[in-house]
């Protein structure tokens, strides 16, 4: 599932190169839709431009960060846990971050159990939690493939899952998101919240991956 690029290196040298040309291509029906229901809605004083623009601001100022906070609060408190298992987005209201209508539900890594997100029909993500979507986990390979081969998937991501652990793929839906709340590192004990937050990367909150382990002490 990792990405690729390749390089052109065989430029010449010996011409001038004008600007690229554009790759825009034609609005999909939904680009085209969301267009025209912001411009009416704009025009018939529902929402102001200025209030659309915040809005997008504020989504994309949201980052993996919100959920590593959420993941390190649970570590070092057991009763936060218990809340977060039980509702997830009253736990992270909390904190201070909206989950807004959406139902946030959070699934525990355990011993011998392994979780792991994706939604099947489309993109589906906690993004009030981990900000905007990787590619991968919007492509069609990943959102058929996890649900079918989840081990080999996540072999390709660098994380092995022994045969005899439970591997658990968790579809999410218009309302619903999920949130995996991986294991505490060992070696981790006295580490502050803010330590544990840094172990924590997006992929482990989706659950392609495991959370960074502490450097080895020199």
């Amino acid at each position: 599932m990792s990405d690729t690029h390749s390089h052109d290196h065989g430029h010449d040298h010996g011409h001038d190169h004008g600007p690229p040309p554009d790759k825009d291509g034609p609005l999909t029906y939904y680009q085209a839709m969301e267009t025209a229901v912001r411009e009416l809605l704009i025009e018939k004083g529902v929402v102001s431009a200025d209030e659309v623009r915040a809005a997008i601001e504020d989504m994309d100022a949201r980052s993996p960060a919100q959920g590593a906070k959420v993941a390190a609060r649970a570590w070092v408190d057991p009763d936060y846990k218990a809340r977060l298992l039980a509702d997830g987005s009253a736990a992270c209201e909390e904190l201070g971050i909206s989950m807004g209508p959406t139902r946030l539900v959070v699934v525990e890594d355990r011993e011998k159990l392994h979780n792991v997100i994706v939604c099947t029909l489309c993109s589906c993500y906690p993004r009030a939690l981990l900000g905007l979507p990787p590619d991968w986990y919007k492509a069609r390979a990943y959102r058929s493939r996890v649900v079918r081969e989840p081990r080999a998937v996540l072999r390709e991501f660098g994380t092995e899952i022994a045969d005899d652990w439970e591997l658990r793929v968790h579809d999410s839906t218009a309302d619903m998101r999920y949130m995996v709340l991986p294991r505490r590192p060992a070696g981790t004990a006295g580490w502050s919240e803010e330590q544990l937050a840094g172990l924590v990367t997006r992929d482990c909150l989706i659950g392609v991956s495991l959370p960074k382990q502490p450097a080895a002490e020199a």
